[in-house]
């Protein structure tokens, strides 16, 4: 069951339960505002979903609450950092950040980050950077989740990659896996009791499947475009490793410390003006934009959007409504900021 709560409610348990797991106040106060944003345009997955098992990794030593950026390298655009398993939160915000002051001075920016946590929503990055005025590229590599095309066992990582367009009129912001649809976004339909729109992967006796449940039983989660999907992510889980000099998949699953713990990240920043007007190319966006949104529909009555447009009517919704929340997770968190820190993740198999 689903419920609408409002956005500053949330906010402030979420930050009661950070405060509760030995968070500072800023760090609290930063991760609640994104966890609930993440809630509010529509990616619960990766908001309150993911508290309880942040939690857990915290108890567990795998996320450093003392952990920081720290420069490993630099030349010219383009820097290092190594982030000692800091909260993947405020690592990933400060290279989105450090990645924009450097395109502010080279016209192109880019920070790779090694040995971080999970960055939970990787769409707040690029968000961040589109309005900020930048075009922005990030992705992340992750332990094995998922199986390469032909094969019936995880052996890559889902590697999420954003990309977000600077438009005034409104940011187009691609957020995706290189799965069809991500684990967290399976939970959230297993937990709402719903068939995926779409097969998202195989059970465990190999039919393909809309079964949640079933395929975060098998781990055989579908790669976006098949074998594109899992060539995709293969190159992804690379590039990020080289650039950022660290952890592979292979690593991180050698490890085998949950999700995302001590993976890689890239951050690349764009001035889009470097060759071009701000009115030629914004009027260029919106007329790209415009066409394609005009699009007609395979179903009467339905329209087609671009990546992020339907994030800003759903986050006007949540401001005005209450942020959608699942019942049981929104319990969850609620007893971790009572200072029940042993509650179980139900969003995740």
């Amino acid at each position: 069951m689903s419920l609408r709560i409002p956005y500053d409610t949330i906010k402030e348990t979420v930050k009661k339960a950070f405060l509760n797991v030995g968070l500072s106040e800023e760090q609290a106060e930063v991760c609640a505002t994104i966890h609930t944003q993440s809630s509010a345009d529509g990616v619960e997955s990766h908001g309150l979903n993911r508290i309880p098992r942040f939690v857990e990794y915290v108890q567990k030593g795998w996320i450093n609450l003392e952990g920081k950026p720290e420069l490993a390298g630099a030349r010219g655009a383009v820097e290092n950092y190594d982030g000692h398993l800091g909260i993947g939160i405020t690592n990933a915000l400060f290279c989105a950040d450090r990645a924009m002051e450097l395109a502010k001075e080279h016209g192109i920016g880019c920070v790779t980050l090694k040995n971080t946590t999970h960055w939970m929503r990787g769409g707040t990055y690029a968000w961040r950077m589109a309005e900020a005025g930048f075009m922005g590229i990030s992705w992340i590599n992750t332990e094995s989740c998922m199986p390469l095309w032909g094969s019936d066992e995880p052996g890559v990582g889902n590697n999420p990659f954003c990309i977000a367009i600077p438009r005034e009129d409104g940011p187009i912001v691609l957020d995706m896996a290189m799965s069809q649809y991500a684990y967290g976004k399976l939970g959230v339909y297993r937990l709402a009791g719903k068939e995926l729109p779409f097969p998202g992967g195989f059970d465990k006796d190999g039919n393909l499947t809309s079964d949640p449940g079933a395929i975060e039983e098998s781990k055989r989660i579908l790669p976006t475009g098949y074998w594109k999907g899992s060539g995709m992510a293969i190159a992804l889980d690379l590039a990020a490793a080289l650039l950022a000099n660290g952890n592979c998949g292979t690593d991180m699953d050698e490890a085998n410390q949950g999700s995302c713990t001590g993976c890689c990240q890239v951050f690349i920043a764009f001035d889009p003006y470097l060759f071009g007007s701000k009115d030629e190319i914004q009027s260029m966006l919106n007329r790209r934009v415009a066409a394609a949104d005009a699009s007609h529909p395979e179903r009467e009555g339905s329209h087609v959007t671009c990546p992020g447009e339907r994030t800003v009517s759903t986050r006007a919704r949540s401001m005005a409504e209450g942020v959608n929340v699942d019942e049981l997770v929104w319990e969850q968190v609620q007893a971790i900021a009572a200072g029940n820190l042993e509650t179980k993740d139900i969003a995740s198999k």
